[in-house]
């Protein structure tokens, strides 16, 4: 006969077995990540973000969502990153700019944000603590984008040294770089001549067109996706115009500018991943510091240079991450 202390014993087997079973046959939980950016989704950083986040053990459509929006203009960023809230994300993404990070936080409420400062100080500007703490539901990276500036104008004066005008382009997300740059250019000699583009879409022949007292002489672009992503436009204009151009992306000198300082944009959006993973792995934002880049990469394109009749100072060249030839 089975004792009362027996049937006890496999009723409780019995109860712990089942949600065993059932819970081996429940998918994982799924984790959305919303992003909102100003290229197509097919854009290489885009697909190194999510490559990483793949080797992170998040596999697309199993357990990982990348839930995206297109944002072709600042005043589209509120409305994206709202949408991108409907979509019951888990963790945002802001990338750039201030708007979007303002957007964001006006869309994410307490969750978790993920941010790449590239054109502002998120400290400076009040929405950290600080880099070490940042507090609140915000973390992620910061690019000192006044100091490269500043960078690129020295740079600048090194493969020029005869030049007398620096054009200095910026929008609406980049003038406090073109000040910074000013400022160092009237240091090295330089007359600066600060142009704003405008318009939407943006008028790059407008642009252009301040330089036309000065021919031959450089521009340097600042950092903005808004540039980055029009660079196939940007670039046969001014050489075009036998206008040297300094940029901060790589990408650029590969569309045809002259020199480039700047950040690996794809590198960081792989790093950006690893901010998503401790997040989501229970890490709070306000306890994880804020990093900022520690190299910084310098290409030039010879072929622009033996195009536009300049000779390149050796040393400069040897020093240079990547030459295109």
């Amino acid at each position: 006969m089975i004792s009362r202390r027996e049937i006890i014993a496999a009723l409780l087997a019995a109860a712990s077995f089942v949600p065993a079973r059932l819970t081996a046959q429940m998918p994982p939980k799924m984790l959305r990540v919303g992003l909102v950016g100003n290229f197509p989704r097919t854009a290489p950083h885009y697909a190194a973000f999510e490559k990483r986040m793949a080797e992170l053990g998040y596999e697309e459509g199993k357990n990982f969502a990348f839930e995206f929006a297109q944002a072709k203009s600042l005043e589209d960023y509120q409305s994206a990153f709202a949408e991108l809230a409907q979509r019951k994300v888990d963790i945002f993404v802001a990338v750039a700019n201030e708007p979007a990070l303002r957007a964001a936080l006006a869309a994410a409420g307490t969750l978790p944000i993920v941010m790449l400062a590239i054109s502002f100080d998120p400290f400076e500007k009040g929405y950290v603590a600080s880099l070490a703490r940042p507090g609140g539901n915000v973390t992620g990276y910061f690019v000192r984008q006044i100091e490269l500036a500043a960078k690129r104008v020295e740079l600048t004066r090194e493969a020029l040294p005869k030049a007398h005008t620096l054009g200095l382009w910026w929008d609406a997300a980049s003038r406090d770089q073109a000040e910074a740059a000013a400022a160092t250019a009237r240091s090295l000699g330089f007359e600066p001549r600060l142009i704003e583009v405008t318009g939407q879409p943006p008028d790059y022949a407008e642009a252009l067109g301040h330089m036309a007292e000065a021919p031959g002489e450089p521009v340097m672009i600042a950092e903005s996706g808004v540039f980055l992503r029009d660079r196939a436009a940007i670039l046969p204009l001014l050489l075009a115009r036998r206008t040297p151009a300094i940029a901060a992306y790589r990408e650029l000198v590969e569309a045809g500018a002259l020199l480039s300082y700047g950040i690996d944009l794809v590198g960081l959006f792989r790093d950006a991943a690893g901010y998503v993973d401790r997040i989501a792995k229970g890490a709070k934002p306000a306890d994880l510091p804020i990093e900022q880049p520690t190299h910084f990469d310098m290409a030039i394109n010879l072929k622009t240079a033996a195009s536009l009749g300049i000779a390149l100072p050796p040393l400069l060249t040897a020093r240079a991450d990547e030459v295109i030839e």
